[in-house]
């Protein structure tokens, strides 16, 4: 038997642990943050609308009241952007955060 190898080969990063997924949203606080890709304007509202429809007593923070940085060329400043969203987040005490959406 023959193997197989890719050419784009193996792992460069090492995966961390994603956060435990909630089990229920009723009553939780749902952060949105959005980088002006995509016509988040237009697709946050229905994700809300559903949302809200679905689990009772769930909170929707909109992504205007996190830190907004269009275009994502710049890896240091979406590290630096990505810890001002996670602390924005805790201080709006949200249990969740969408942080992407699109096709």
């Amino acid at each position: 038997m023959k193997s197989v190898h890719s050419p784009l080969g193996g792992e460069t990063l090492a995966r961390k642990p994603i956060a435990t997924r909630l089990p229920d949203l009723a009553g939780k606080t749902i952060g949105e943050s959005w980088n002006g890709d995509f016509k988040g304007d237009y697709t946050f509202p229905v994700i809300r609308k559903l949302l809200q429809a679905r689990y009772p007593g769930v909170k929707i923070v909109p992504y205007t009241e996190f830190p907004y940085f269009h275009g994502a060329d710049d890896p240091a400043r979406q590290r630096e952007l990505a810890q001002e969203i996670a602390n924005r987040a805790r201080e709006l005490k949200c249990d969740a955060l969408i942080s992407g959406n699109g096709a």
